[in-house]
């Protein structure tokens, strides 16, 4: 029995490590996503930035 009991607590033991991972994992995803999204808001005023600072250049037929 004691066998058993020691194979459940090293269960409980892993659960309780994974747990704490996942929770862990989670919050970083979570900043990531909002790091993400401040970068795509960022890369959308660069890009009307860029686009007002001057005409759109077309390459001539004869390049």
């Amino acid at each position: 029995m004691s066998d058993l009991n020691e194979r459940l607590t090293e269960l409980e033991i892993r659960y309780s490590h994974q747990s704490h991972l996942i929770e862990e994992l989670n919050d970083i995803l979570v900043e990531f996503g909002h790091r993400i999204c401040v970068l795509e808001r960022d890369n959308s005023r660069l890009s009307e930035m860029m686009s007002g600072l001057g005409p759109e250049l077309i390459e001539s037929p004869d390049e």
